[in-house]
């Protein structure tokens, strides 16, 4: 009887085995309706400029910028940086879901014992005598293996290995935002020093400016309130200093914060810089089917996608039966009579848990196809958003160059107008006030084109973290 029982118990389980290739719920494929997948967004930015060229943005694109200490700062950013330690951190979190995802495919098992001195009811075995008290023991082990017959677990498995790569895509998000925000801090740092150096010659300028006006009241040769209103232009020239020098260093301190450092420990040798960033080549800028491969948001919301769609399959294996192989072994009984044929056991069998209600699993089947739905939609909306940013900073890049060739065209013109006008002075063909005057337009235009530099490179970081920051998924931190 025994041997007949486990061959039909071994013939079940052949079949269950067999048909646990059938998964159900969908497998997933980027929709055919994704935005993704739209010829428009695959092709040639729409936005062209001279300052780009088509070539993919390197991996680490601050090194086009040729700056060692910007390279350091961003090495130690990358090493550093609280949030992308969060990120890490929550990267670990996920890789141990998934880990305990993959444990439901193995044999589990339980081992148990335990013992103690009881005294059965008398009234409870029908009888009038009062029962011994004996030393009872419970001991045994027990194994089981689901078949996963419709992928349940396997859907499961999926879901969690979706999730685990959108938390890598999440990681290298961080990763771009904390390079950008470093470049950007540093560019503040060095573009603010610039640009004192421009305002230190402006109030030289102006205070040159008021003492001649002296001298010529002092001869009658100008009005009293020409005085003040020189006065006037040198206090506002010097209004401006404080919160320049403020900037750069809120930005040694914002440096400090993003490279895991006080404000104490900022470095203020940094407050040296005093040259704008700039970039010996076009930027190089790839087309829309390499940027939405790059863009790690976009990874993200597709990988979020696909773990919807295996969430989709785990909701739908709940209307079908579980189906696990299980055996136990142990012993059950007196102490006096431990692990003897009085009181060992075992069971060979299948064990079979299935819901008849289905109201609830259809219902968890629904919200999981709806939250594909938004999924996708904000997998839409993030391709949609990462194309529209990077058009609108390519614009705003060109626009910026246009703008600052003109004004690099206005500082030649006062810089021709203020040497021929101080070579007549000091010809004496024309008098000291309009060489000064010619100064004065000559610093008010390198004013205005230090402040275009600075602009410029807020484009040009910008530019490059819409593009994704350079970041691939094989990509990594030197």
């Amino acid at each position: 009887m025994v041997r007949g029982g486990a061959r039909r118990f071994l013939a079940l389980a052949a079949v269950a085995w067999l048909g646990g290739c059938a998964t159900v719920g969908p497998d997933y494929r980027v929709p055919e309706s994704a935005k993704v997948k739209a010829a428009q967004a695959q092709g040639a930015f729409r936005s062209e400029s001279a300052a780009v060229m088509a070539q993919p943005l390197p991996d680490h694109w601050w090194k086009l910028y040729d700056d060692p200490v910007l390279d350091g700062l961003i090495a130690q950013a990358l090493a550093a940086n609280t949030d992308l330690r969060v990120a890490e951190a929550n990267l670990e979190r996920s890789l141990a879901l998934l880990d305990e995802r993959g444990a439901g495919r193995e044999v589990q098992g339980q081992a148990s014992g335990e013992t103690s001195w009881a005294q059965r009811s008398a009234e409870a075995e029908l009888q009038h005598v009062k029962p011994p008290v004996r030393q009872i023991y419970n001991a045994g082990m027990s194994v089981s293996y689901d078949l996963d017959l419709f992928g349940g677990i396997r859907r499961g498995i999926e879901a969690a290995g979706a999730d685990t790569e959108a938390a890598v895509a999440a990681r290298d998000l961080v990763r771009v935002n904390v390079a950008a925000e470093t470049a950007r801090a540093y560019a503040d740092i060095c573009n603010g020093g610039y640009r004192i150096d421009v305002l230190a010659r402006a109030i030289a300028v102006q205070e040159r400016g008021v003492r001649l006006t002296r001298t010529l009241i002092a001869h009658g040769r100008a009005a009293a309130f020409e005085l003040d209103r020189r006065e006037g232009l040198l206090e506002a020239a010097k209004a401006r200093l404080p919160r320049l020098e403020a900037g750069r260093r809120n930005a040694v301190f914002r440096l400090a914060a993003v490279t895991g450092r006080t404000p104490g420990e900022a470095e203020m040798a940094l407050l040296q810089c005093r040259q704008p960033l700039t970039l010996a080549q076009p930027v190089p800028v790839g087309d829309g089917g390499v940027l939405l491969r790059r863009r790690p948001d976009i990874r993200v919301a597709e990988r979020h996608l696909a773990a919807t769609s295996a969430r989709i399959g785990v909701a739908t294996a709940a209307l079908y039966p579980d189906i696990r192989l299980g055996a136990s072994l142990g012993s059950t009984g007196a102490a006096a009579d431990m692990f003897s044929p009085l009181t060992n056991r075992f069971a060979l069998g299948p064990l079979i848990g299935w819901t008849l209600n289905r109201h609830a699993a259809r219902a968890r089947i629904a919200a999981a196809q709806a939250q594909s739905r938004a999924d996708l939609a904000a997998f839409d909306g993030a391709v949609l958003k990462a194309l529209r940013e990077v058009e609108t900073a390519l614009t705003s890049y060109a626009a910026g160059l246009e703008q600052q060739e003109g004004l690099e065209r206005a500082l030649e013109d006062a810089r021709r107008v203020a040497g021929r006008t101080a070579q007549l002075c000091r010809g004496g063909k024309i008098g000291e006030l309009p060489a000064l005057e010619a100064e004065r337009d000559l610093v008010a235009a390198e004013q205005a084109a230090a402040e275009g530099r600075a602009a410029i490179n807020d484009d040009q970081i910008a530019l490059f973290l819409a593009l994704g920051g350079g970041w691939t998924p094989e990509a990594r931190a030197e």
